[in-house]
């Protein structure tokens, strides 16, 4: 028939770009072609789930294989109980929704007491290991934060000790600036001044530059030193 021919492409359809490593396209091509999930052949379906499970990307068919076995008509297929393990194996376990999985379980009619035990028994399995691997991930960080707080102590130590070098060489700038005599330090930046300048302080038009000179020398001892441990200036 039609159908058969349709699925039978799509099938080759999904191997090619497969084998293309264009797996991420696979699943917006089929649905174009079957306008909804719950549409899909079971083939074709199977083929989708096992596709993005060996890729490890199981939630892709999350809400697909969700919608496709939700729907009534497919419940009464031949392939819904081999496509709801396949969906529990390979899609719900891997992504740790146990939950939905027991309740996809105890909800369907196709399994009867045994197979519904088996199941949830399997369920129970991987909800351990998953808890177990959890555990794993979550030691070697907890280990990782002694030795975090260790070093991150060594770098706050070497940076406060790096701080009272710092402290006691502005220190003993400090002292040795205030050793220096006030006065011939504003002598020799005058004469300097001058030499630089070239100017003649008897000349009446020098005297504004003089001043000005005088003011900036002012305001550098006042920004260097603080006004505690300021020598007196005499003018």
């Amino acid at each position: 028939s039609s159908a058969e021919v349709k699925c039978s492409l799509c099938v080759v359809g999904i191997q090619a770009l497969a084998e293309m490593n264009r797996w991420r396209e696979v699943l917006s091509w089929v649905l174009q072609y079957y306008h909804g999930p719950e549409r899909l052949p079971p083939k074709v379906l199977e083929l989708c789930i096992l596709l993005y499970s060996k890729v490890r990307e199981p939630q892709v068919m999350l809400e697909v294989g969700s919608s496709w076995l939700r729907h009534q008509t497919n419940k009464s297929l031949p392939e819904y109980s081999s496509l709801l393990e396949l969906y529990l194996l390979h899609v719900l376990l891997p992504l740790g929704r146990f939950e939905g999985a027991e309740e996809l379980v105890r909800g369907c009619d196709v399994f009867d007491s045994e197979q519904q035990l088996a199941f949830l028994g399997t369920i129970c399995e991987s909800r351990c290991e998953w808890s177990q691997r959890e555990e794993m991930h979550s030691a070697p960080e907890e280990q990782q934060d002694p030795a975090t707080e260790t070093v991150l102590g060594a770098l706050s130590q070497k940076l406060l000790t790096m701080l009272a070098l710092l402290r006691r060489a502005l220190r003993s700038m400090s002292s040795h600036f205030y050793l220096l005599p006030y006065k011939k330090m504003l002598l020799a930046t005058f004469l300097l001044y001058l030499v630089v300048v070239r100017l003649d302080p008897a000349s009446p038009t020098s005297l504004p530059f003089i001043y000005k000179l005088v003011q900036l020398f002012r305001q550098a001892w006042a920004a260097i030193f603080s006004p505690i441990h300021r020598p007196p200036i005499q003018d």
